[in-house]
């Protein structure tokens, strides 16, 4: 009896150190936004979590960043980044919503080309993305650009050919059907969808496998069969596409769109996946991680905002808690390499 109950003592933590890691993260939702709760009644006088409006509006404000997130996180998975994302949304939602305007506005930027199906608008848009992220992923699988510079050229180029489309005027007047894409929760069951396809996809199929493999050890990748620049270009096409489709999100939202969207998006996004678990030594990270992490970022920027925080003093904090997710990251990578 006495051994068995040692064995049972020796087996509980090692259970507990088995839980998914997002376990982990999800406790520190849960325990975020108990404080901002606590902090509401003190400082406010009403409750933070029971307003489902405000929820709503947190949700909202944060799943068309969570959109690009999905494929941050798998760049990140691989050993790479994008910081060209931000600038793909405001190119995208101005090319898009060129082609998504009414007949009734007479100043269209193409007068031939409304009224156009929604289709149209949206696969030139994701098609606009998807070479985008062709051109970050050829230049870092063949040319050995390091993908921070790779990626930073595409966000310069990308923010320019935004302001050149239509020499810094707004495009606005888009068609119902357009205007649909953004309109009530749209935004978040577009998340959910991209996020649910692509959990299966990173769990389930080679796909997946691959892209852990590559992040985990590139060389060790390519030794066991894997054309690893070709994956590379696949993974940063799925980058730049989810872009486009949260560029579309974000002007078919707003019903109106301008060279300036998406600035710092990118940032936000790698925040997401970083807080989410995603390491970004590569590797390591899920879908499910970075969606929890995405609520946590809308907690605290919702949380700050109802306790009326000035927009300067909230992001000096949202600074913080990004160099805090990093060097949480970094700690946990030299824990585990001395495990090893």
């Amino acid at each position: 009896m006495a051994t068995q109950n040692m064995n049972f003592d020796r087996a509980a933590p090692r259970a507990l150190r088995k839980l998914p890691s997002e376990i982990n993260i999800l406790l520190v939702l849960v325990g975020i936004a108990l404080v901002f709760e606590i902090l509401g009644w003190i400082f406010q006088g009403q409750t933070f979590l029971g307003n489902i409006n405000r929820l709503k509006i947190m949700i909202l404000q944060v799943s068309v960043i969570g959109i690009i997130a999905v494929g941050v996180t798998q760049v990140i998975i691989s050993g790479g980044i994008d910081l060209s994302s931000g600038s793909i949304v405001g190119a995208v939602a101005m090319v898009s919503m060129s082609f998504a305007q009414t007949a009734e506005y007479a100043r269209a930027v193409y007068p031939a080309l409304t009224d156009m199906p929604v289709i149209v608008p949206v696969l030139i848009g994701l098609a606009c993305g998807a070479i985008a992220g062709f051109i970050n992923g050829w230049l870092i699988a063949y040319t050995k650009i390091p993908p921070f510079i790779a990626t930073l050229g595409m966000m310069v180029a990308a923010r320019g050919l935004a302001k050149w489309y239509t020499k810094g005027q707004p495009i606005s007047f888009p068609t119902d059907s357009f205007a649909f894409l953004g309109s009530g929760m749209m935004p978040v069951l577009i998340f959910l969808l991209v996020a649910v396809i692509f959990h299966v996809a990173m769990k389930y199929t080679r796909y997946g496998k691959f892209t852990y493999a590559i992040g985990a050890n590139p060389q060790a990748a390519r030794v066991s069969g894997i054309d690893v620049e070709r994956h590379l270009v696949k993974l940063y096409i799925v980058a730049g596409t989810l872009a486009a489709l949260a560029g579309i999100v974000v002007a078919a939202r707003g019903q109106t769109a301008q060279a300036g969207m998406g600035m710092m998006y990118e940032l936000d996004a790698i925040a997401m996946a970083v807080i989410g678990g995603t390491s970004l030594a590569g590797g390591r990270g899920s879908i499910l991680g970075t969606s929890i992490g995405m609520v946590i970022f809308g907690v605290i920027i919702s949380g700050f905002t109802f306790l009326r925080l000035d927009a300067y003093y909230q992001e000096m904090i949202k600074g913080a808690i990004i160099v805090a997710a990093v060097v949480a990251d970094t700690y946990r990578q030299k824990k585990r390499v001395k495990k090893a």
